[in-house]
């Protein structure tokens, strides 16, 4: 190995320091060519089981949000990096997931995208400065609190009131049943809580309140919901759940109206439920028919890129990443992103305008729509 040393130069009567020279110019160049440290972004949901077809959407939305600001240049000329992590709606491996994510040193976390997995990663997240962005979760217990948590979409209370006044005034139901998934409780109880206080509002009764686990029959469950006979069951449960539990009614009552929560309104419900599901009214987070030409844009891009339907949780997903890669783009010096988020306050969403409170929380509408043909079609 050659060492390069000092050495005389007589013509000049003093040190050479030419090859020193030489040596941190190469330096520099090479550090001036070396790649801009990327900008992380983390992700955390579902990504496996049951509910996969929620994480796999929102993770996918994310992906198309990271990839379109980095063909534009990135954040201030840095790339993004998608950091996605499996929760495997297990609370305890959440919290590892979001642990391995700040490690990575992530400037911000998009998810969960379920409201049970959101309740027990929020305290680790506040003792950092690092934001969660939900693009799904609506429970009411993460309402109105100065912490790190953001979400796209408004608490169940500020929307169910309007599939308890169509269920009423428009299909005529009088005695409902809701029947509930225990596994994402900080959901469920919400949404039936916001629901049941609505309908009896107006003048309805509420019959039956079900909670059903992972090991509860299905068969059971749906003789159960129908022992009272009511003129309509509600369910509130993931797709999968929903569509094979709507099919175990059907089985046994073909004319009781059915009804589901926002978080079945995914194109699994119609994949699995099959011809049971015709009919049944599905609150939405996405209104189907909008014509908007930046969601028209989205909806294109998305197609294109994964070759599925976006649903509302690749929706969600693309407007919470991009509210975050907004937010990191004009940050100001010794401003934290929260600080950032706050500050500008109202971002444009695909669909809507998407404008932050104090505490973080925001307005979205819902929609209905009712399963026809095999389709998801709006209602007035």
């Amino acid at each position: 190995m050659q060492t390069q040393t000092l050495t005389r130069c007589p013509a000049q009567g003093g040190s050479c320091w030419r090859p020193l020279l030489l040596i941190a110019a190469s330096l520099l160049g090479t550090l001036s060519c070396a790649p801009p440290e990327p900008v992380r972004v983390g992700f955390i949901g579902g990504l496996s089981g049951r509910v996969a077809d929620l994480g796999i959407g929102g993770r996918n939305g994310a992906i198309l949000a990271v990839e379109q600001r980095n063909r534009s240049g990135g954040i201030n000329g840095r790339p993004i990096e998608l950091i996605a992590e499996d929760d495997q709606q297990d609370t305890e491996i959440a919290k590892q997931a979001v642990a391995r994510l700040l490690a990575r040193q992530v400037e911000v976390i998009i998810g969960p995208m379920t409201s049970a997995m959101a309740i027990a990663v929020v305290p680790q997240i506040n003792a950092t400065t690092v934001p969660l962005i939900s693009p799904t979760v609506t429970t009411n217990a993460l309402t109105g609190i100065d912490d790190q948590f953001f979400r796209v979409v408004a608490p169940t209370a500020r929307h169910v009131f309007k599939s308890a006044e169509y269920h009423y005034r428009q299909l005529g139901l009088r005695r409902v049943v809701l029947v509930c998934d225990l596994r994402n409780k900080a959901y469920t109880e919400s949404w039936a809580g916001d629901f049941r206080q609505a309908f009896v509002a107006l003048g309805g009764k509420v019959v039956g309140e079900i909670g059903f686990a992972e090991d509860d029959a299905l068969s059971t469950l749906a003789a159960r919901a129908l022992a009272s006979g009511p003129d309509g069951v509600l369910i509130i449960a993931n797709s999968v759940d929903t569509g094979l539990l709507v099919q175990q009614i059907r089985l046994r009552d073909r004319k009781v109206q059915l009804a589901t929560a926002e978080w079945a309104a995914t194109e699994r419900l119609i994949e699995l439920g099959g011809q049971a599901v015709e009919g049944v009214v599905v609150a939405q987070y996405v209104d189907r028919q909008n014509d908007r030409p930046a969601y028209l844009a989205f909806l294109q891009a998305y197609r294109e890129r994964f070759a599925h339907e976006p649903g509302f949780a690749g929706l969600t997903a693309f407007d919470a990443t991009n509210v975050a890669l907004d937010a990191l783009a004009s940050m100001q010096k010794q401003q934290t992103l929260k600080q950032a988020l706050l500050a500008r306050g109202e971002f444009v969403g695909a669909q809507s305008l998407i404008r932050f409170d104090t505490n973080g929380d925001t307005e979205r509408d819902t929609f209905l729509s009712r399963i026809h043909d095999g389709e998801f079609r709006s209602l007035p």
